[in-house]
Formats: structure tokens, sequence, C-alpha cells
């Protein structure tokens, strides 16, 4: 478009009167575009790629400007070839005397700058291409990264639940074998949850809320009178989904962290639902753990996980904050989500 405007409309457009430009001047035209084109596709499909990108600088330089004086070379003999400057001289100062050597020098001025900009288009162009070409292989890269990330953490996240679930029942299969067995079947719908849900990148949030509906009671088989559970869950609707399994190590840390065997604890557990927003919060007494046992040494593995997860699934639509409420010796999360 830009060779059609320039060389093949432009002249069309100073025409001087009644002369018309002879058949050599648009032979040269068309061979001027010709040779700008063959420039342009040369040098981003094989000089740029193959010399500056690799590092050679200099030496892409070089052959621009040795590119440049060929270029004018190539143009002169075909002028002499076709006799242009003979017909358009006879075209346009037919009383004056022809010179071969004289040369219209703007006229060489504007070929060399449709070189240089037939050249800088193509660089531009080729570094153009390459950039897309790095920045999708650099997302690809990314994505996989995440994947395997992700599938990393929720591997992590799988083991430490089932750990704390089996403890528990294993302690009731000592106490009352009938709430062991419906702790069983409870474990096995959430497994049947883990196992399928959980290898899917979301689910619907209806689905997550129920998951964490029988954590808690299968939590609440294994609690004394001392442990008050102040639960507050909404009711999700199919509008929404979410990541599988992404509140699950909040709720264990509170279980597990929250709970004493001879002081009176209360456990806080609130999810709201507003909008396509959601409000997820616990909370619990701070009791202090033998630092040698195996509860010390995994805490926080699951709440570290499920940050980098939110980072990484929910980056710019979360909002994260937890830590020890020293005035009243508590353990908070508070946990927004957006899920648009």
């Amino acid at each position: 478009m830009l060779g059609v405007v320039l060389l093949l409309l432009s002249p069309l457009s100073w025409r001087m009167g009644e002369i018309d430009l002879p058949v050599e001047y648009w032979w040269k035209q068309a061979f001027l575009v010709l040779l700008l084109l063959f420039i342009f596709y040369t040098n981003q499909s094989f000089v740029v790629p193959r010399v500056l990108l690799k590092g050679k600088t200099y030496t892409y330089l070089l052959m621009a400007i040795i590119g440049g004086i060929l270029f004018y070379f190539i143009i002169v003999y075909f002028e002499q070839l076709i006799q242009y400057p003979l017909r358009m001289h006879e075209t346009f100062n037919p009383d004056r005397p022809f010179d071969p050597k004289r040369r219209w020098i703007p006229g060489d001025v504007f070929q060399e700058m449709l070189y240089l900009l037939s050249v800088g288009l193509s660089t531009s162009l080729a570094l153009v291409q390459k950039w897309q070409k790095d920045e999708e292989h650099r997302q690809e890269l990314e994505k996989q990264r995440i994947k395997t990330e992700l599938s990393y953490l929720k591997a992590q996240i799988n083991p430490h639940f089932f750990f704390n679930t089996l403890n528990n029942i294993y302690s009731l299969t000592n106490l009352d074998v009938k709430k062991a067995q419906e702790a069983l079947l409870k474990l096995s719908r959430m497994m049947r949850y883990v196992l399928y849900e959980n290898q899917k990148e979301t689910t619907l949030l209806s689905k997550e809320v129920d998951f964490i509906r029988d954590y808690i009671e299968l939590m609440k088989m294994r609690l004394t009178d001392k442990v008050k559970l102040h639960i507050q869950l909404d009711e999700a609707d199919d509008n929404h989904i979410i990541a599988p399994m992404l509140l699950l190590p909040f709720l264990e840390n509170s279980f597990k962290h929250g709970i004493s065997s001879q002081k009176e604890s209360d456990i806080y557990i609130k999810l709201e639902i507003m909008g396509n927003t959601v409000f997820f919060e616990t909370r619990n007494q701070i009791f202090p753990t033998n630092p040698d046992s195996p509860e010390a040494k995994e805490h926080g593995i699951g709440l570290v996980n499920t940050q980098r997860r939110l980072s990484l699934l929910y980056p710019g639509k979360h909002r994260l904050k937890f830590g020890k409420d020293e005035e009243n010796q508590e353990y908070y999360v508070n946990l927004t989500l957006n899920l648009e």
C-alpha cells in the first residue's frame, strides 16, 4: 500500500498540463516497488532474525549501509538499461541538450529515503514479531509453571487433610463405634469430593460449602462440651464457582490449634456471600503446643499453601489477613474473595 501511494498514485497528481509521462517512468516505478518489497521481506524474514537478533548489531548496520549503496547502483543501472534519464529529459526539457552524466540529486535522495524506510519498517516488524513470540512462549511457560505449582500445592493440602481426619476417626474407635461408623460415611462422601472435584480447576461454591459443613460435622463428633462452635454459613447457589478445597486449611487450623483438653474454647466460623463476593472468617483461641510434636511442625503449612494458591488463582481479586490478636488472645483469618 505504501508503495502504491508513494510510487504510483503520487506521480498522477503532479502531471504537468498535457504532458504524459513516458512509459519508461512506469517501468522504473514498478521496478522500484518490486525492489523495495524484496528488501523489506528479505530484511524482515532473514537478515534481522539471523543477524540482528543474534546480537551482531555492527554487522547488521554494515550490511544495511552496503545494501543502501547496492540499492543506489542497481537503480542507476536499471535506469541506464531502459534509457530512463533520456526519456525524462525529452519529456520535460526537450529544448536543452541532454547530459547523460548529470543526475537529479533530489530524486536519488528520495529513493535512498525509501530504502531506509523499507529497512526501518521491516526491522520494526521483525522485532515486534519476535517480541510477540517471546511473550507467547513466556505466557505458556508461566501457565505450565502455575499448573505444576498448583498441583504441588494441592498435593500438599490433601495428605494434610486426610492425616488429621483419620486421626480423628482413630480416636473415635476407642470411644464410640457408632460415631466412628458415621464418621467413615461422612469421610467417604468428602473423599468423593476430593477425588473428583479437586481434580478440576473450579467447582461450584455450593459444593464447597457442603464440603465445609461435612467437615465441621465430622469434627463435632470428637469435640467435648468444653468446645463451643459458632457457625454461620450462607446458602450458596449454583451461579458461583471457586477453586476446590480452598478454604479447608483455615478450618483445619481452627480445629487443630484452637482446642484444649483442659480449658474451654470457642471457635468462630463465618461464610457470608454478597453478590459475587465471599467473606470468610475464622477465629479461635491460641493454645500452646509441644514444639516437638508433629502438629507444631506442620502448623501453618496449609495456610501458607493456600495463600500461594490465592495469589496464583485470584491475583488482585482477594484480600487475606491472618495473625494473632494479642488483645483477645485469638488467632484470626479474614478472607475477602471476588468470584467474578
